[in-house]
């Protein structure tokens, strides 16, 4: 079947793949049988050939098979983009495990729920972070703990030029707790690795994300539904391996996990890792190692080109620049093609989705577009109320089937169940998201039928910021909201209606106290109280009426 969209598919790339029948683990293997003295992983200035991470890998598989990590056994693995996390992932592979990726910035109570729901036997994290991985109750012996410098053979960097928050971070010496196994201790295992006995169809990851409930859900791929778009993103940007590739977004995420490192391990290219956001870090490493790729959110560019020193940068090596999360302002992307002659390629995906189900092509992008349905994916828009497609030009609920949409959220059926619907006899995931697809089959979005903000490429869902809000003795209710901001896209409002005897909270205090219990990027930015909020005669809160207030 012929679509319009295929008049602008980039040359030499197949509309479907059929990936190889193997784990993720095999990839890395592959490419260090293939590239053994290559550099793999960029550090701070140190380089990891393919033969060395792939070493490190298989002591870790065997350390988790000792303590008894088996098939399908959950891991989870809170960690900055660092060497740690990639050995880490591919270790958990190796042993037949299951990778629970898990954001840094969250706190116990965000993290007691994902430790607690996926029933998890480990936690793989770093120094600075074990205090709160106890505080969430995960016991000390349950803990393998890494400090960030432990990538590193040598002291930690003394360039006057490294931000403060990295030095601190590099060089955090904080007490492991009793109990707990050092990173070290676990890489000095002399045991073999176990034997490669996971399959495709083997589960790979549980990725948490929130949803219209209080409480994020596990999504469930296996290693076929992440080696499709592992493969297809191979293909789609044709890498290479004398490719680099900077790692800025956080590899914790279904972006930077699939898109960034495991496409460019697969690759054999090499991988420059930036632990955390700053700009002019980010151009130098650009600038240093000739960086060919970059993937990114928006506010990453526009942070870039906000610097001062923005047009003494050099960016001419990059290849290919782009990313989702949020639309790119078209007076960025223009100042982009004209200042570097770079196009900004925009795309769109879920954690549903194993990252993209979206793209555009290289030679044929259109600015503020989530681009035409990937490899191996049948994207429609229907009628969210009759399921009737809908002609080119309507809004409605845009819906995808294909090979990297995941198998449901974990131990909840009945949110499985409402996540699909069958069309034409085919499994098709309901994204939430309402938008339109033009003549030529781009798709473009418009609006939400799900209370999701997305800030800076950050998912908040408001009903799991409510439910930590409501924790708080002051507040009596809490309504959350998305509200523009010309930099993030969205930011989180919340409207609160004090509790009797609170009538002195201040927003500075309430924005205080969330940050001690939800991660930074749930805060609200904005606080607003109100005597009641707007509810309908069944007493549902008319969230929408405060969006636009």
């Amino acid at each position: 079947m012929t679509h319009p969209h295929h008049r602008f598919w980039p040359a030499g790339v197949p509309h479907t793949i059929e990936p190889p029948a193997t784990p993720l683990s095999a990839n890395l293997e592959a490419s260090a049988g293939r590239f053994a003295k290559r550099p793999a992983l960029v550090f701070l200035g140190h380089t990891l050939t393919y033969a060395e991470l792939q070493a490190q890998v298989a002591r870790l598989a065997a350390w988790l098979s000792q303590r008894g990590m088996r098939r399908g056994d959950r891991v989870l693995v809170g960690l900055q983009n660092c060497p740690q996390l990639v050995v880490a992932q591919y270790a958990i592979f190796r042993a037949g495990a299951v990778v629970v990726p898990v954001n840094p910035m969250l706190r116990a109570a965000e993290l007691r729920h994902v430790a607690q729901d996926s029933g998890a036997a480990l936690a793989i994290t770093s120094s600075d972070l074990a205090a709160g991985w106890l505080a969430a109750g995960v016991p000390a012996e349950n803990l393998l703990v890494t400090r960030p410098a432990d990538a590193l053979p040598h002291a930690p960097p003394s360039d006057p030029d490294l931000p403060a928050a990295w030095a601190d971070w590099l060089r955090d010496d904080s007490p492991l707790p009793a109990g707990a196994t050092r990173w070290s201790t676990a890489l000095c295992c002399t045991g073999g690795a176990p034997a490669a006995s996971t399959g495709v169809d083997d589960l790979a990851l549980l990725a948490y994300t929130s949803g219209t409930t209080g409480h994020p859900k596990g999504c469930m791929h296996r290693h076929r539904s992440l080696q499709h778009n592992v493969h297809a993103g191979v293909a789609w940007g044709q890498l290479r391996p004398d490719d680099v590739v900077l790692a800025a977004i956080p590899m914790f995420h279904i972006s930077g996990m699939v898109s960034v490192m495991h496409t460019a391990l697969q690759a054999g290219a090499a991988l420059v890792l930036m632990p955390r956001w700053q700009r002019e870090v980010a151009a130098g490493l650009i600038a240093r190692h000739r960086v060919t790729r970059w993937t990114n959110v928006p506010t990453m560019v526009i942070d870039l080109l906000a610097s001062p020193d923005a047009d003494r940068f050099d960016l001419g090596c990059l290849r290919y620049i782009g990313g989702g999360g949020a639309a790119m302002p078209r007076a960025v992307a223009e100042r982009l093609q004209a200042r570097w002659g770079l196009r900004y390629l925009e795309g769109y995906g879920m954690t549903e989705t194993a990252a993209p189900s979206h793209a555009n092509p290289p030679h044929a992008s259109k600015p503020q577009c989530l681009g035409i349905p990937y490899v191996g994916c049948d994207a429609r828009v229907i009628d969210a109320d009759t399921r009737q497609p809908l002609p080119a030009g309507q809004p409605g609920e845009i819906v995808v089937h294909g090979p990297m949409v995941f198998d449901g959220y974990w131990r909840q059926p009945e949110a499985t169940a409402e996540a699909f619907i069958d069309l034409d006899g085919q499994r098709f995931l309901r994204t939430g998201d309402i938008g339109w697809v033009d003549a030529d089959g781009y798709f473009f979005m418009t609006d939400r039928l799900k209370r999701m903000i997305n800030a800076s490429g950050y998912k908040v869902w408001p009903a799991e910021v409510e439910t930590l809000m409501h924790a708080h003795p002051g507040i009596a209710e809490a309504c959350v909201v998305a509200a523009a901001d010309v930099y993030r896209g969205e930011t989180v409002k919340a409207v609160v209606v004090r509790r009797a005897g609170h009538e002195t909270l201040t927003a500075a205090e309430l924005r205080d106290w969330c940050r001690g219990q939800m991660a930074a990027y749930k805060v609200p930015a904005l606080i607003e109280f109100a005597d009641r909020l707007p509810k309908s005669g069944a007493g549902k809160v008319l969230w929408r009426e405060l969006q636009h207030v």
